[in-house]
This record gives structure tokens, sequence and C-alpha cells, in this order.
């Protein structure tokens, strides 16, 4: 019976044995020996590193001049710092001091100027917020950089704000929101 078996086996594997070897041969020879040839032939450029610039140190020669790290320059600097800082401090802290208008927390490019009109003698403008109509006069606060009303005119109401500069300082700025004729 073993007998059997492997003969039985032998006549399957024999007749699949040339097509096994085909699995095995090199059919990208061709390939690998033209890549080899282009290795051999190319030659790789490599451009050479420059030398390094030498470092010759220099004396300092300023000495005429004032030193930069003198003591009373930067004093100087200092105090006029402070001085400028405590004037634009002042400006914020005066702000910040009173009382909030209802209208200061929209910022100003929501607020429309509809019209203005004389109350009691007063200019008084119109402005729309939110679908509502404020009354504001000279005086009156609008806008979230404490924006406070200097001139109501027909059409326009030129105003004061306090905002921060690049440098972080707070100054002062003119505005002026003109009249909406026709809008929304």
């Amino acid at each position: 019976m073993k007998h059997r078996k492997r003969c039985f086996a032998i006549a399957f594997v024999l007749p699949l044995l040339p097509l096994l070897t085909g699995c095995w041969g090199d059919e990208h020879g061709d390939l690998r020996e033209w890549i080899a040839t282009q290795k051999s032939i190319t030659k790789p450029r490599i451009q050479p590193l420059k030398e390094p610039l030498v470092f010759t140190p220099q004396a300092y020669t300023a000495s005429s001049g004032m030193d930069p790290f003198n003591m009373l320059k930067l004093t100087q600097v200092l105090s006029r710092e402070s001085a400028q800082n405590t004037s634009n401090m002042a400006l914020l802290l005066a702000e910040q001091n009173r009382r909030k208008d209802e209208l200061e927390s929209y910022p100003l490019d929501s607020i429309t100027m509809v019209g203005s009109m004389k109350k009691n003698g007063q200019d008084t403008a119109l402005l729309r917020v939110n679908q509502l109509i404020y009354q504001v006069k000279s005086g009156s606060y609008l806008g979230q950089n404490y924006g406070r009303i200097l001139q109501i005119g027909e059409d326009s109401i030129k105003l004061r704000e306090v905002v921060q500069d690049a440098t972080g300082d707070w100054v002062e700025r003119m505005t002026t929101l003109d009249l909406q004729e026709g809008s929304k």
C-alpha cells in the first residue's frame, strides 16, 4: 500500500516538474544586468566644500561715544518711559472708573446712525442697534473702545475713543459715525 502511494505521488508530481522550474527562472536578468552596467558607468558629481572663513576678533574702538551700558543713560530712558506710561494709563483709568452706558456693550460697527434732532435745545442723535432705536447726546458713551461723543451733527457723530496702539500704549483716537440713509 505504501508503494502504491509513493507511485501515485511520483506520477502526480512528475508532470508538474517542468512547470515548477519555470517559476524559478530569471526573467528579469536583463534588467539587473543593465542596472549593474549603469552603476559602473555613472560617476557621482560631488562639489568640494568651501574653506571656512577665518574669524579675526576686533577690539572695541568706539570709546569716544557714550557707553551703551551706562547706568545714567538707562535711568533716563526708564524714567522717560515711566512718565509716558503713567500719562497713558491715566487715560484708561479715567474710563474704567466710571459707570458703563448700555451702548458700550456693542462694537461700533454694529451701531448705525439713522437720524438726528434737537431735543430741549440740545443736539440728539438716533442710533439703531439690534433693531432698537436709542437717543444719545454729547458726552454719551458708545462702542467697546471707550468712545465718548464729542459732537453731533445732522449727518455724523464725532467721538473720541481710547485704544491701544501698536506698541501697547493707550492713545486717543478720533472717529466719525456717519448717517446711514435708507439702510436696512
